[in-house]
């Protein structure tokens, strides 16, 4: 994998500013800037549970608060500049960094890197595309010194 910066115009919110001194807004422009393949304007939002609930209700049609939502607007291969908006709910994932035995930093760095990798097509509805998804995240992840989300 490259280690080439891409350009990137990277808009943070906290809508929930409760994890805005651990998400620090230099992390995050890092974290998102080692997953990019390509150029990219990303709003990076760090929301409440009601409102990542709202959200997964009215795009996905499912009625629970999600730990990471990708909006990708530039899921043509062609497009020059990669365009999405990408949602961090915060309850969510302090009790999955808890569950996990992790540090919120360290789960949050990990949905980052998924949901920008979302962003820029990779899915994981198939096995043989989860594998592929989850080994850029593994390999991201490594070179911004974080262990493998994955491993047991």
């Amino acid at each position: 994998m490259t280690t080439k910066k891409h350009k990137l115009n990277l808009s943070i919110q906290y809508a929930d500013p409760s994890l805005q001194e651990i998400l620090t807004r230099s992390i995050l422009r890092k974290t998102v800037q080692a997953a990019l393949l390509f150029p990219a304007e990303i709003t990076l939002r760090i929301v409440n549970a009601d409102e990542g609930k709202t959200l997964n209700r009215d795009y996905r049609g499912k009625d629970y608060a999600t730990n990471v939502l990708t909006f990708a607007y530039t899921e043509d291969e062609d497009a020059e500049v990669t365009q999405a908006d990408i949602i961090l709910c915060t309850e969510v994932l302090e009790k999955e960094a808890q569950e996990q035995n992790k540090s919120v930093l360290e789960h949050a760095q990990h949905l980052v890197v998924h949901g920008v990798l979302h962003a820029q097509g990779y899915d994981h509805e198939e096995d043989e595309d989860a594998e592929e998804m989850e080994s850029l995240e593994i390999e991201i992840l490594a070179g911004l010194g974080l262990a493998n989300p994955y491993a047991e």
